[in-house]
């Protein structure tokens, strides 16, 4: 049984994520932002304010997880926090919830469930706990061209000459915007456990037929490879120490800024279908760039999100400041320059909020869940222990669960 009102939201978090969202609601019905709690009070209030002037709710900051969920206009949470803040931050949410503190309807969790196997279990098991409905916030997935893109594929190319057998997926820019990401013990990892959550998930999607369940395809096999190739060389190293502190030491404690990784797939008729990933955080280019193919036997679907919009040229007598007003992670001011016209729907927030809404909305459980989260967490968790082995792993191998990345552990050396 559906919910009979517009629903309200907190935000979990304050920063570029939880910024992206509240701009995407503009083109979410049936849903007002009306609450941000953060441990920096100041970027709550910020939030909460962006909120307001987008037209999107009347938010405001609250001191506390459990005072928002305890607000009775707040009726879903958004977690976009830190990720060394994730399994205390569902504890305080279902804490809340169980004591009889507030009511909610359903949880929204960014990537990744966790830094590790253990820690996306727990959130798992903590939503199962709570009864709520939850979904995985995997913007891409939701991406209009991939969406289009993988429908068409599957509606014209995969019923006449048969299912598609390979996917790529990538994900480069230059590097995140907050310390912590820089840090393997706060993050989980590097730039794996950091990006390639995003190309795991659209590899797994892309491959899977549409409408039938996730694991109808499984993994077999997982092959991976990481390094430090930019963010490790001493001048580099030493620009990171500049702009983010001396708790981010890549000439001792480095994070890899490169990762690919192949997985081996098996379809319900017992095919084998292959799945690439790679991403980098070495990326010198125009700014993010979000790439995927769908390869099948008569036919390729293909898309980069830095050929979706239009193009600028300056020249050098244009100098002005350092922005991302044409691109994220944009990475110069000159020259011939792409733009994306609208960052929040291309990559895939616009959708991806509709849909979580209208489930929460309808009371059905998303097919985008934690579970699907935990998942992805497993597969990476893999790819971390092949990297480190230097050889194929079978799926699913022993010790997973208490398994934690050498990067993660700060004992990594590339």
């Amino acid at each position: 049984m559906g919910v009979s009102r517009r629903l309200g939201v907190g935000f979990v978090g304050s920063g570029f994520i939880t910024r992206f969202h509240i701009r995407s609601w503009v083109a979410v019905r049936d849903a007002d932002i009306l609450g941000v709690w953060s441990p920096n009070s100041a970027n709550a209030e910020t939030a909460a304010e962006l909120a307001r002037k987008t037209r999107v709710g009347q938010a405001r900051a609250y001191d506390s997880i459990t005072d928002m969920v305890a607000d009775p206009e707040i009726d879903c949470i958004w977690i976009c926090g830190p990720n060394h803040r994730r399994v205390e931050n569902m504890e305080e949410i279902v804490d809340a919830l169980k004591t009889g503190k507030g009511e909610l309807v359903g949880i929204a969790c960014e990537k990744p469930l966790g830094r590790n196997v253990a820690e996306a279990k727990r959130v798992v098991e903590l939503v199962e706990d709570s009864g709520l409905l939850h979904g995985y916030l995997e913007d891409q997935l939701f991406s209009p061209s991939l969406q289009r893109g993988r429908e068409i594929a599957w509606k014209r190319g995969a019923s006449i000459s048969g299912r598609p057998y390979l996917a790529r997926a990538a994900e480069e820019h230059s590097g995140p915007h907050m310390p912590w990401f820089w840090q393997g013990d706060l993050q989980g990892g590097g730039v794996l456990n950091d990006m390639m959550c995003h190309s795991v998930e659209v590899v797994r999607f892309l491959l899977t037929e549409p409408g039938a369940p996730r694991n109808s395809i499984e993994p077999v096999k997982v092959t991976a490879k990481i390094a430090s190739l930019k963010w490790s060389r001493p001048e580099y190293a030493e620009l990171l120490k500049e702009t983010y502190g001396a708790e981010v030491d890549y000439l001792n404690r480095p994070s890899e800024d490169y990762a690919s990784a192949t997985i081996e797939f098996r379809d319900s008729d017992g095919r084998p279908l292959i799945a690439e990933t790679t991403t980098s955080w070495g990326f010198v280019g125009a700014g993010l760039r979000l790439s995927s193919e769908l390869l099948g036997p008569e036919y390729t679907m293909q898309l980069n999100s830095l050929d979706s919009g239009g193009q600028l040229f300056f020249s050098r007598r244009v100098q002005g400041e350092a922005g991302e007003d044409l691109v994220e992670k944009q990475n110069a001011e000159q020259g011939l320059m792409p733009f994306v016209g609208n960052e929040a729907s291309e990559y895939g927030y616009e959708n991806e909020n509709r849909f979580f809404i209208e489930c929460f909305l309808d009371g059905v459980q998303p097919w985008e869940d934690f579970h699907a989260g935990l998942d992805v967490t497993e597969l990476l968790m893999t790819a971390y222990m092949s990297a480190e082995q230097e050889r194929t792993i079978k799926w699913k191998p022993e010790g997973l669960d208490s398994y934690i990345p050498q990067v993660a552990a700060g004992i990594w050396k590339p």
